[in-house]
């Protein structure tokens, strides 16, 4: 089956995208706010107002005082805290596999673009039985989510894909998207809310299975 824009290629993000992290994401930065006095999260759609990128841009939203404490150190604390006990917290969300699977069956190669530390990304997706899908999963060098541009584009490059699209759950996905000179499809069941993604311009979808309706044409 040729997708409706004969796609070569889908990039899939990973946190919130494909892997729901959210509630122990807030859970996690709610322990490092309590810790400093600052007013944690008490609604999903709080941190959903204020999550954004880049990361060091979101810890200065949400109060962090980087003359005290630099961003480093912080990004090192959210990350040892984040690892900790996020197998017990943190699911694929539901249809995952049936997507990937459903993709993969209509002959368009799959890959992961994530902004986390390539070690701790392949660890995480080590839990579920669903590397075979990808045809590489990308990660970046440092724990300091900066950007996946530069991976992604030699990615692109080094492949010679021919015509690709994004998948996200943030702005920053499709900010990504447009560096990277690809179409971009937008979920809100990650960290930014449908309101905030619908600025975008892009489509948005309700969940992941309507991703296997769009790339169809229906």
């Amino acid at each position: 089956m040729i997708s409706r824009q004969n796609y070569s290629h889908i990039i899939w993000d990973w946190n919130g995208t494909l892997f729901d992290d959210v509630n122990w994401c807030i859970e996690v930065i709610n322990i490092m706010l309590s810790k400093r006095g600052l007013k944690p999260f008490k609604e999903r759609k709080e941190y959903h107002n204020t999550f954004c990128f880049p990361i060091i841009q979101y810890y200065k939203n949400v109060g962090f005082d980087f003359s005290i404490e630099p961003f480093e150190d912080l990004a090192k604390e959210y990350i040892f805290l984040y690892h900790s006990n996020n197998s017990g917290n943190c699911k694929l969300h539901s249809d995952v596999e049936m997507t990937l699977k459903t993709i993969n069956n209509m002959g368009i190669t799959q890959i992961i673009l994530s902004a986390s530390e390539i070690e701790n990304l392949l660890s995480q997706i080590n839990e579920f039985n669903i590397t075979g899908y990808f045809d590489e999963m990308i990660g970046l060098s440092d724990i300091y989510a900066k950007s996946k541009i530069d991976v992604g584009l030699e990615y692109l490059t080094r492949k010679k894909v021919s015509k690709a699209i994004l998948i996200g759950d943030t702005t920053h996905d499709y900010e990504v998207a447009n560096a990277l000179g690809v179409d971009c499809l937008l979920i809100p069941n990650g960290h930014q809310s449908k309101d905030v993604l619908l600025s975008c311009n892009v489509p948005v979808l309700d969940d992941l299975t309507q991703v296997y309706k769009y790339l169809s044409g229906y």
